[in-house]
């Protein structure tokens, strides 16, 4: 996982490298509108992280989102995002051994609804727009979010079994809803490639408040506390394209 962690570090890095002197220090007239948010659609591929799998990349699962971008002003932005993927694990990727469980795997489907702020590390435009704006810019986000997941298991709570025949059985609902809150965490980078058009990517990490993603709660029937103990996560790399619309007044003040 240390080593996962280190190479994504390094192709953000990467990603960034090529940019980092562009647009430094032109000047054009301002003559170009500003717009007052984007509308689009992005790609998606989500990556579990619980008790049955710890690794960053294996086991990722396609999947789609819509988005929508309130522009405060060129340096920051409010993001709504709806997104739909899978969550999938084994316990046989997992470096973990459970006593009680020896074969477990789910495959469930998953939604995602999040708002989030972006603060752009440079000011974002075309440059005549807004005076300094680059077309592109790194970015970092933080904001708060809903996770819905169709558990096709049911819900195994391994905390509150019994043993029964020599064999440890764990409490089983056939409830498959979970419905719990996540807080997203992210970087990525913006790229303007027209006027009204945008591009973006971004990694996000979704911490949730709940162990029970994928179907499975406390394996090691040790009591969990805490806001975030113990609990289920994923990480969603996102590549959107975005469309600005509700231009403002061209011929009003610009933002500082």
């Amino acid at each position: 996982m240390k080593i996962e962690v280190k190479i994504l570090a390094i192709v953000v890095a990467l990603m960034f490298l090529p940019f980092w002197g562009v647009g430094g220090g032109l000047a054009f007239a301002q003559d170009d509108v500003e717009y007052r948010m984007e509308l689009g659609a992005g790609v998606n591929a989500t990556s579990y992280h619980g008790d049955f799998s710890n690794s960053l990349f294996k086991g990722m699962q396609p999947g789609g989102s819509i988005l929508f971008r309130a522009i405060i002003n060129p340096r920051s932005a409010v993001r709504i995002n709806a997104m739909v993927s899978k969550l999938k694990g084994d316990v046989k990727r997992s470096d973990t051994v459970y006593p009680d469980i020896k074969e477990y795997s789910f495959s469930n489907m998953m939604g995602d609804l999040s708002v989030t702020y972006e603060y752009n590390f440079w000011p974002y435009g075309t440059g005549r727009d807004y005076r300094g704006a680059r077309r592109f810019t790194p970015f970092i986000s933080l904001g708060m979010g809903l996770t819905y997941v169709n558990s096709k298991n049911g819900k195994y709570d391994y905390e509150k079994g019994h043993e029964e025949g020599g064999e440890y059985v764990p409490q089983h609902s056939s409830s498959k809803t979970v419905l719990t809150g996540n807080v997203p965490i992210g970087v990525g980078i913006k790229y303007k490639i027209g006027d009204r058009t945008n591009l973006s990517f971004d990694y996000q990490m979704h911490v949730t408040f709940s162990d029970h993603l994928d179907g499975v709660d406390d394996p090691y029937r040790i009591p969990s506390t805490g806001l975030f103990k113990n609990t289920d996560c994923y990480s969603v790399f996102t590549l959107a394209l975005t469309y600005s619309l509700s231009p403002k007044c061209s011929t009003c003040h610009k933002d500082r």
